[in-house]
């Protein structure tokens, strides 16, 4: 009995081995392309975070994410007292050394020079006429030399408030432009206060609200271009080499499953990334998506070559990356060429139409 139940094992053992069969395929004739794979992120062009150049408490947010923006307009404010008030003292001060403000101090020096030159020529005159006299003989020593003594008092006087005139000036202009420098530099500290949109774009994210500290170490907002997107991609170093401007990239997002979006290589950033080993390369679309979501994360492969009419098989039949089963137990040594994901070309080995198999695990 244990005899027969043994046969009639073997005999279903023996009647499914037989109908085991291979996997088959056959060498075509179609396109394969190389490619380099590449991850990343979609930004918006001149996407940049916004950074405080001061330390504060944030007074009044004038922006929310999505709104538009144009350059110089303010996004936020900064609270600082002791600054504002700088800022008035130094405006004060400016005004008050203003040099038009200060014209009275020179016009009264303007006017003892005029009553000084009038004093010079009645001297001149005395002097000139005591000493006309003293030629003929006509008074005396001691009134010409004190004619003459008078006449060159004025003289000095005359010349020594022009001087005064002339310093008062160059103090008064050094004044004026000394206090509208420190009011300059005091406006700027005090705009330093007051964050401003450096692009016409649109507020992406705005990563602080009223009443929270802000540092200069930690950004404020996120802002980028309201219609132009730039796809920022990372390349592994040992593929880099392969990359060039102009290149065709394929990708696709998250947001858009199952579709696929041209772009083109337009820029290749020549510093490594030490940490990642990768450098970073950028890509503009071609035929962009109806709607683009900054900071979308996105894979990429970036068309390197194309072969049309190659001779192709499936690559999971390439056994070792050399070796090919022709029937159920021989293989045939093949010289390959491109790959990508699903397909391998044949340089030699295979002709197209040959039958290969696909041996079982």
């Amino acid at each position: 009995m244990k005899r027969n139940i043994l046969y009639v094992f073997f005999g279903v053992f023996i009647l499914f081995s037989c109908k085991k069969k291979y996997e088959t395929s056959y060498v075509k004739e179609q396109d394969i392309t190389e490619s380099v794979y590449a991850s990343g992120i979609i930004k918006g062009k001149n996407q940049y975070q916004v950074f405080s150049t001061v330390n504060g408490i944030i007074e009044k947010v004038f922006v929310s994410e999505g709104d538009f923006v144009s350059v110089n307009q303010p996004i936020l404010k900064i609270l600082n007292n002791t600054v504002s008030l700088n800022a008035d003292n130094a405006r004060l001060q400016a005004e008050y050394n203003d040099f038009k403000q200060n014209n009275e101090k020179l016009e009264e020096y303007k006017s003892n020079i005029e009553l000084l030159k009038i004093k010079l020529r009645t001297d001149s005159l005395m002097y000139q006429r005591q000493l006309n006299l003293w030629k003929n003989n006509i008074g005396s020593k001691i009134e010409l030399e004190q004619r003459e003594l008078a006449f060159k008092n004025s003289k000095t006087s005359l010349e020594s408030a022009i001087l005064k005139f002339n310093d008062l000036k160059k103090q008064l202009s050094l004044l004026a432009a000394q206090s509208k420098n420190n009011m300059k530099i005091s406006n700027d500290i005090f705009d330093d206060f007051t964050i401003k949109s450096r692009i016409n774009g649109r507020v992406y994210n705005m990563l602080k609200e009223e009443g929270e500290l802000v540092n200069t170490m930690s950004p404020v907002a996120i802002l980028g271009d309201v219609d132009s997107f730039l796809i920022e991609l990372q390349i592994d170093e040992y593929d880099i080499s392969k990359i060039q401007k102009g290149q065709e990239v394929l990708l696709t997002m998250d947001s858009y499953k199952s579709k696929v979006f041209e772009a083109k290589v337009s820029k290749i950033l020549p510093s490594m990334n030490p940490s990642t080993r990768s450098f970073t390369i950028e890509a503009h679309f071609t035929k962009p998506p109806p709607i683009i979501f900054p900071n979308t994360t996105t894979e990429a492969n970036i068309l390197i070559r194309k072969i049309k009419k190659a001779l192709t098989i499936d690559r999971n039949y390439l056994i070792d990356d050399s070796f090919v089963y022709i029937n159920k137990s021989d293989k045939i040594l093949v010289k390959t060429g491109l790959k990508d994901l699903k397909k391998v070309e044949i340089i030699k080995g295979l002709k197209n139409n040959d039958k290969i198999y696909l041996p079982l695990k």
